[in-house]
């Protein structure tokens, strides 16, 4: 079976809600994980070395430019040899923490995680949770309806250009224990974290079968 690959990049760690929920999935999960936490490890943004390294011959390439491509081959290779994913991407003033905006920015490369042509992404099925905690509602109806620049955009992003089956959890309401004019939403903020654990704990057993069901049918190939 092969690992699940957790990328976490809130700045609170434990404290997060994002990676609270997280912990459900994993507590459920069954098989390795590679965890790289982009808050307390980040990878530094894409530069023109990293661009350009990826159109130079590696003979030719510069030390800035040897160094980007060293980082970039092992963002990648630890990505494509993941069976399932974990994202924990909390909203951040209406979008994501950019240290997570930075680790895509590395992985998404043409003709090795990005492929335009000539057949799927090589990851392409490969099953995706996004746990994303936001302090208030941004569902339909609600005074922030549309203003949610997280799931949708890393629903095309991982989905459309990576391949991934993402499913998005979004525990909502996560200010109401702090802020008085939140608090008449506290009921919901309560069944929005519970369904959100439950969530992850079922899709933990569900990934873990496909992950060996799909794995264990490439190894006997």
């Amino acid at each position: 079976m092969s690992y699940l690959l957790h990328i976490d990049s809130s700045s609170l760690g434990e404290a997060s809600v994002s990676h609270q929920v997280a912990q459900s999935f994993r507590d459920r999960w069954q098989g390795p994980v590679v965890h790289r936490d982009l808050a307390a490890s980040p990878v530094p943004h894409l530069s023109a070395a990293g661009v350009t390294a990826r159109v130079t011959d590696s003979a030719q390439h510069t030390p800035e430019q040897a160094t980007a491509a060293t980082l970039q081959d092992e963002l990648i290779e630890e990505f494509l040899g993941a069976g399932a994913y974990l994202f924990t991407v909390p909203m951040y003033n209406l979008s994501m923490p950019s240290v997570f905006k930075a680790w895509l920015d590395q992985i998404i490369v043409m003709d090795r995680t990005l492929i335009l042509h000539n057949g799927p992404s090589p990851v392409a099925g490969r099953p995706a949770v996004l746990i994303s905690a936001r302090g208030g509602g941004y569902g339909p109806g609600t005074p922030n309806e549309g203003l949610d620049y997280v799931v949708p955009t890393l629903e095309a992003v991982l989905g459309n250009l990576l391949g991934l089956d993402v499913t998005a959890v979004t525990p909502e309401l996560t200010m109401a224990p702090e802020a008085p004019a939140l608090a008449p939403l506290l009921p919901l903020h309560e069944a929005s974290m519970t369904a959100a654990h439950d969530t992850a704990r079922t899709l933990a057993t569900t990934f873990a079968t496909t992950v060996r069901t799909t794995f264990g049918t490439a190894r006997a190939a």
